[in-house]
């Protein structure tokens, strides 16, 4: 996806970051349409204390903030690692560049038991297949369970994040009917909502997923028992274009504001920097 012309001196920008104009910061002249939904991603951190962090995205977004808007950012890995200061991009939870230099290194289960179950995670940072209007996430199967299409790779720890985190955060590469649905294939990580209405086990202590960010926006839901709703669009498209991409009857917020483009200081850091490899970079 190319930079999109026009004046931008008066472009609201996601919450938590400064507006980008001509006067405050380059504005990169080619990125990618990963690129920019990861610095959207990374603006949304600022002022985040701890955060449980998924391998993928999530991973490129919090090195982005760290580097830029938020230096005293803490990093959780599933695998145990609390404080973590990675020498270079983690490729896994077990990566070893997470353990080198961390403040602290725990069994899975003090992690989870005290760390996360203790109320102490700010924002789980997740990936996933399928969404739906109530946060809900799908990372199991696509299609039948006796049958599915694809198989995915299961919860990992995300329902553990889901119920326990201040709040969640999730990033998706695709917005579509397949990957917005009215009705998730599998239920993985069930929001708030989704936990009341089963009527069994222990309501969730967290907000569930509060901020999702997808290649054509922004969607928050304020309401822990509410539906998400469109704030944002990224530069370039539509009101429309979001709604008519959502599996259901998409909320949209009174004023929709623009998401920045990414800085040209943010795609050389993601290229020369973070994803030398290209791993997640597409």
């Amino acid at each position: 996806m190319s930079a999109v012309d026009g004046a931008r001196t008066e472009a609201r920008t996601v919450e938590g970051t400064a507006a980008v104009d001509a006067g405050q910061a380059a504005v990169a002249q080619d990125y990618s349409q990963t690129e920019l939904i990861v610095c959207a991603a990374a603006a949304l951190l600022a002022g985040k204390r701890t955060v449980f962090a998924g391998i993928g995205l999530p991973t490129l977004a919090v090195d982005l903030a760290h580097r830029t808007i938020n230096r005293g950012i803490e990093l959780i890995y599933e695998s145990g690692v609390a404080g973590a200061h990675p020498e270079a991009m983690a490729e896994g939870i077990a990566d070893s560049v997470v353990v080198s230099g961390a403040e602290s290194v725990v069994s899975m289960q003090a992690l989870f038991g005290y760390v996360l179950q203790g109320g102490n995670v700010d924002v789980g940072f997740l990936g996933a297949a399928q969404i739906d209007r109530h946060g809900s996430l799908n990372t199991s199967v696509i299609g039948d369970w006796e049958k599915p299409t694809v198989r995915l790779p299961g919860s990992g720890g995300a329902t553990d994040i889901m119920a326990n985190a201040g709040e969640v955060f999730v990033i998706i590469r695709r917005h579509d009917h397949a990957s917005f649905p009215a009705q998730l294939d599998f239920v993985t990580s069930p929001s708030p909502v989704a936990a009341r209405a089963s009527g069994r086990g222990i309501m969730p202590q967290g907000h569930g997923v509060s901020t999702v960010i997808t290649p054509l926006g922004v969607l928050r839901r304020e309401d822990p028992y509410g539906e998400l709703v469109l704030t944002h669009t990224h530069p370039g498209v539509t009101v429309e274009q979001v709604r008519e991409a959502t599996g259901w009857d998409l909320a949209v917020a009174d004023e929709v504001a623009v998401t920045s483009e990414p800085t040209a200081e943010q795609v050389r850091l993601l290229r020369d920097e973070i994803d030398t490899v290209r791993l997640y970079l597409r």
